[in-house]
C-alpha cells in the first residue's frame, strides 16, 4: 500500500466498458510528513474520496481487480481507504 494525497479528478468522454462506472482521481505518493512525492498516478476511487483527502493505494493488478470484482477491467492503482489520521511514533 501507498500513502497519497488526492491532486485532482480525471474526465474521460470515451472508457473501457469495465470501468465506465468507475470514477478515476489523480494521486500523488506522500511521506509521513505529507510531502509530496514520486510520480503521480491515475487510480480507481472505490471508497468517495476527494481533492485535498490523503488515501491508501494498492498499485498490483490482481489486488485491484479482487477490489473492484471485475478480473477483465483493465486497473494497476485502485483507491482502498481514506486516511482520516496518522499518527507517527519515532523510538530513539
Amino acid at each position: 500500500m501507498t500513502l497519497c494525497k488526492v491532486i485532482g479528478t480525471l474526465v474521460a468522454t470515451q472508457k473501457n466498458e469495465h470501468l465506465k462506472d468507475q470514477k478515476i482521481l489523480i494521486v500523488q505518493p506522500i511521506d509521513l510528513e505529507g510531502n509530496l512525492i514520486g510520480r503521480d498516478v491515475l487510480a480507481l476511487d472505490t471508497v468517495d474520496a476527494g481533492v485535498g483527502d490523503t488515501v491508501l493505494i494498492i498499485q498490483e493488478g490482481q489486488s485491484a481487480a479482487q477490489v473492484i470484482k471485475d478480473k477483465k477491467a483493465p486497473v494497476h492503482s485502485v483507491i482502498v481507504a481514506v486516511v482520516d489520521g496518522l499518527d507517527v511514533v519515532i523510538k530513539s
